[in-house]
């Protein structure tokens, strides 16, 4: 699948810029903040928008807040990597609020999963009930974090 990629010039990525540390700027305080009138900022990010570039806006949530401080990293290892199994598995995986990311690797496992719960006896619980139960899991792997050095949210729409 081929994504399209844009030139991005330097208005473009000031409002990028921007709206990565507030969303819910006004135009016209963005506009202030990059230099344009109202007008072709407003423009400027209908454009991002409809490219793509935009994927939305959401609240950011403190997970630690929320009670949800456990973070482990799971590799997983599939019994069949034809395309069908892992179309199997990534549609299993959207639906799995726990697994904030998924990613497939090219390594001597097939996925990287990072997973978000409660505590240890929450997470021992989602391992043997679903990470388990995902269509083609051969076996598994968990390195738990200890402290989060640096996550970094990009403007985005998941």
């Amino acid at each position: 699948m081929k994504i399209d990629t844009f030139a991005l010039d330097r208005f473009d990525q000031a409002i990028l810029s921007v709206l990565a540390e507030d969303g819910r700027i006004s135009i016209t305080d963005l506009a202030k903040r990059i230099g344009l009138s109202k007008s072709p900022t407003q423009a400027r990010l209908r454009r991002l928008e409809e490219q793509g570039v935009i994927l939305g806006y959401r609240a950011m949530l403190d997970p630690i807040r929320l009670g949800l401080d456990h973070v482990a990293f799971v590799e997983v290892r599939l019994n069949d990597t034809r395309e069908a199994a892992l179309r199997a598995f990534n549609a299993a995986v959207a639906k799995v609020p726990e697994i904030e990311q998924a990613h497939m690797i090219a390594s001597h496992f097939d996925y990287l999963l990072k997973v978000r719960t409660r505590d240890m006896t929450a997470y021992r619980r989602f391992m043997g009930e679903t990470i388990s139960a995902l269509p083609h899991v051969s076996n598994t792997s968990t390195y738990v974090a200890m402290e989060a050095v640096k996550e970094t949210v990009l403007a985005e729409g998941t």
